[in-house]
């Protein structure tokens, strides 16, 4: 008996190989876009935490923010906002030695870094207000507390 053969059809070891530089391909795509999704992530150098605030008084226009910097690499403070609206802002920190108050500059990898946030306008008890905080690289740090 004589068994026929398509022309047309692929030999099954051609079609294997065709499968398996496909599925090569497409792995080496995921894992390049997973690569680079990961090193975005870990190339930022900022892990800044922000305490709640403190210092706040009815009538005043002053609040204070606690900083922590446990990232290993120092970065600076572009702008501070209370509510949305820009505010003048100084930090200052105490290195066992001595005290430093910076208006601009890096802030250190450390922590006890104290912000001073003076707002244009006044606090009022009982009002939540929302602090920003916005690094160099554009990276923004939330915290929000009530007036006493």
């Amino acid at each position: 008996m004589k068994t026929l053969r398509s022309r047309k059809a692929l030999s099954p070891v051609v079609a294997s190989i065709i499968l398996i530089a496909v599925t090569v391909a497409v792995s080496i795509a995921v894992a390049a876009w997973m690569g680079a999704l990961t090193f975005s992530f870990m190339n930022t150098g900022e892990q800044v935490q922000l305490g709640s605030p403190y210092g706040m008084s009815n009538g005043g226009n002053t609040v204070n923010v606690t900083l922590t910097n446990p990232g290993g690499n120092a970065w600076t403070i572009t702008q501070v906002r209370a509510n949305n609206t820009v505010c003048s802002f100084a930090w200052s920190w105490n290195n066992g030695t001595q005290g430093l108050t910076v208006n601009a500059g890096p802030v250190p990898p450390q922590g006890g870094i104290t912000l001073t946030i003076t707002t244009p306008f006044n606090f009022y008890t009982g009002y939540q207000y929302t602090f920003t905080v916005v690094s160099a690289k554009n990276s923004e740090y939330t915290t929000t507390g009530t007036c006493p």
